[in-house]
């Protein structure tokens, strides 16, 4: 009974939002990507100004402070099973 409910209510739920945190990851790390590119494009560009250089900047920054915390998200709900898991593993025998 014990597995049971440390299945449903630590390993299931660790699962999912580790599943959702990656889910919206890649989108991200491919915004991310292409953010980058633009940056270097715009930082190698002889005509460019200051605020079209700040702005690149902002765009790359944003998508890496989001790559970071969902890269946290998937950390965490990764960490969340492994205590289910370990939970299951230590619960003690009931045959006697």
């Amino acid at each position: 009974m014990r597995s049971l409910i440390l299945l449903v209510f630590i390993i299931l739920p660790g699962l999912a939002f580790t599943g959702i945190s990656t889910y919206y990851l890649f989108p991200e790390w491919a915004a991310l990507d292409a953010a980058y590119q633009n940056y270097q494009r715009v930082a190698k560009s002889p005509s460019v100004n200051v605020s079209e250089l700040l702005v690149a900047q902002a765009a790359e920054n944003r998508h890496r402070i989001n790559c970071f915390a969902e890269g946290v998200g998937v950390l965490l709900g990764v960490a969340i099973v492994a205590i289910g898991v370990h939970g299951i593993c230590t619960l003690p025998n009931s045959k006697s």
